[in-house]
C-alpha cells in the first residue's frame, strides 16, 4: 500500500503511541517538504538507530517574514510521498497550519538573543523564533526519540539543540554533515531558484568557504581573509550578506582549540544561498 500523508493529529498520536507501546524507538525528520536527496539522507542516517520513521512536511508560516517566499514556496506532496516510502518512512505527519496553530493568537517561543539575532537572524527578524516553535510543537506532537537535521542550517541546528536542553526534553537531536552536489554547492529547496548561468557559478560559494578556512588554519589575517572573501563572491555575482568565523558552539567569537565555523550567507538572483565549514 502506498504512503499516505497523516493530517489528523489524533492518528498520529494513536500510531505513535502503539509503536512506543511495543517498545519501539522512534525517529523524526523534519521537513518543508520539496525533498531532495539532502532530506532522504537524513531519513537514512536515522533509519539506522530507530525502529520507527516520522517525516514531517509543514511549510510553517511563522517561519517566513514579510516578502519571502511563503506563498511560491514549492510544494511536492505527492512526489515526496513516493520519496519517502523508498527511503523506509513509515508514516509522514502532514499537518494544515489550522492543526498546527489551532489558536488565532499562538504562543511562540522566543529564542534568546545571541543566537537569533545574528548571522541569518539579522536578515530574518523572528525567523528563528518560528522554527523553535514549529518544531517544538512538531517535537510534542510526536514524541520522537531522536530527531534529525542537517548541518547545512547550522545555526537553526544550535538552536533546536538549545531548545532541547532548556525545555528539559528526552529528544536525541543529531546532525548530520550537509550534502552536496558534485561542484559542492548545498543541497537545497531553494536551488531551483537558480537561473542556469547562476547555476553554474553558484558552488563558489563553497569554495570561497573552504579556501578561507584553509588560510585561517595556516594563521593569516581574518579582516583581510573577511574582506578578500566578500569581494571574490562579488565579483561572481554574489550579493553577501555575512561571511564569518564563529564559535561552533555559540556563534561567538570563535574560541582557541574549541570547535569553530566558517559561515556565509549570500544572495545570487532570487535564492539566499547559505554555508558554513569547519575551520
Amino acid at each position: 500500500m502506498s504512503l499516505e500523508a497523516t493530517t489528523d493529529l489524533d492518528r498520529l498520536r494513536d500510531q505513535v503511541a502503539a509503536w512506543r507501546a511495543a517498545g519501539e524507538r522512534i525517529g523524526l525528520v523534519p521537513t518543508m517538504g520539496n525533498l531532495h536527496t539532502g532530506h532522504l539522507a537524513l531519513v537514512e542516517h536515522l533509519k539506522s538507530s530507530c525502529d520507527r520513521l516520522v517525516s514531517s512536511i509543514f511549510v510553517n508560516p511563522a517561519q517566513f517574514g514579510p516578502g519571502e517566499d511563503f506563498e511560491s514556496y514549492p510544494r511536492t506532496l505527492d512526489k515526496d510521498l513516493v520519496a519517502l516510502e523508498e527511503a523506509g518512512v513509515d508514516l509522514v505527519w502532514a499537518p494544515a497550519v489550522e492543526v498546527m496553530y489551532p489558536l488565532g493568537a499562538a504562543f511562540l517561543v522566543n529564542v534568546p538573543d545571541a543566537l537569533a539575532s545574528t548571522l541569518c537572524g539579522r536578515d530574518r527578524p523572528g525567523h528563528f523564533d518560528g522554527v523553535a516553535s514549529v518544531v517544538l510543537r512538531l517535537f510534542l506532537q510526536v514524541l520522537p526519540d531522536a530527531a534529525m537535521f542537517g548541518e547545512k542550517d547550522f545555526q537553526q541546528l544550535l538552536v533546536i539543540r538549545q531548545l532541547v536542553r532548556d525545555y528539559a526534553l528526552r529528544i536525541e537531536v543529531q546532525g548530520l554533515a550537509t550534502v552536496r552536489e558534485p561542484d559542492g554547492l548545498a543541497m537545497s529547496s531553494r536551488n531551483q531558484y537558480l537561473t542556469t548561468d547562476q547555476r553554474r557559478v553558484a558552488g563558489r560559494l563553497h569554495r570561497v568557504l573552504e579556501q578561507t578556512a584553509e588560510r585561517i588554519r595556516a594563521g593569516e589575517d581574518w579582516s583581510m581573509l573577511q574582506a578578500g572573501a566578500e569581494e571574490s563572491l562579488k565579483s561572481a555575482g554574489f550579493t553577501p550578506r555575512y561571511f564569518e568565523w564563529r564559535s561552533a558552539q555559540t556563534l561567538g567569537p570563535p574560541v582557541p582549540d574549541h570547535p569553530q565555523r566558517l559561515l556565509a550567507a549570500a544572495h545570487l538572483g532570487r535564492a539566499r544561498l547559505i554555508d558554513n565549514v569547519r575551520v
